[in-house]
């Protein structure tokens, strides 16, 4: 499965790719447990793609017991070099409102309580990777690079703040993170960037904002329906975005 070119983790909304095609479905099974979900295999504009619903192809799984750790491990097995993890977010500074797609270069981790590394066990490798710059440069570049080739409105920085979930945050939780430094809120980017950089996986991450957090923008209550039709909204041109990055 060496011939991957790229692997998707889909979030909340996204729970396959209609335009792969000639889909083969694997079930994997890694030292860490069963991932999220089967890896759906297919082909875009000519690649080999892997695709794998992070919560779950039905949602069942909540972010603080998704298994991130077999989730990587499995797509490290099937040979993939390259992830592109799409997660809907909360906005907070100004440039983050609804149905607008960042690409985020940086990352505070607010979770606890997840197994987060690969050296949990005992006779495990313990492993000090460097996380300077948490998200993979190269792969951001391509995204960044695809996006403005098809004239996609793309923000390409801000930092990720990664909560412990599920439920949403506080008004004052939020105006913390934004005096941290805070540009979205999510409950899914932590562990699983740090995992993928410890399996030597190049990771990047497309930010889908599918609401204002607590307290921005016009301050109104935050529904699932809201979610799910912004991320609908902001995802209708993934595929073509995801066939130009391809092309890299």
């Amino acid at each position: 499965m060496s011939d991957i070119a790229l692997a998707i983790i889909g979030g909340t909304g996204l729970y396959q790719i209609a335009a792969l095609e000639n889909v083969e479905t694997l079930e994997c099974d890694t030292f860490y447990g069963k991932p999220s979900a089967p890896v759906r295999i297919g082909f875009l504009g000519g690649k080999k793609v892997a695709f794998m619903a992070r919560h779950g192809e039905g949602h069942s799984v909540p972010p603080h017991k998704v298994n991130y750790r077999a989730n990587l491990r499995c797509l490290k097995d099937l040979g993939v070099a390259r992830v592109l993890a799409i997660n809907a977010v909360g906005g907070i500074t100004d440039s983050f409102g609804p149905r607008v797609i960042g690409v985020p270069d940086q990352i505070i981790d607010y979770t606890y309580g997840r197994l987060h590394t690969l050296s949990e066990e005992p006779g495990s490798e313990v492993l000090h990777v460097d996380f300077t710059e948490p998200y993979c440069a190269k792969l951001r570049a391509n995204i960044l690079r695809a996006a403005e080739k098809i004239a996609m409105p793309i923000v390409g920085f801000g930092c990720y703040g990664a909560t412990q979930g599920p439920r949403l945050e506080t008004r004052a939780e939020i105006t913390r993170m934004r005096r941290d430094g805070c540009d979205l809120v999510g409950m899914t980017g932590m562990p699983e960037a740090g995992l993928a950089r410890e399996l030597g996986i190049d990771y990047a991450c497309l930010a889908i904002v599918a609401n204002w957090a607590a307290g921005c923008g016009d301050g109104a209550e935050i529904t699932l329906e809201e979610v799910l039709a912004n991320v609908s909204v902001a995802t209708a041109s993934l595929p073509q975005l995801l066939e130009e990055i391809l092309k890299s």
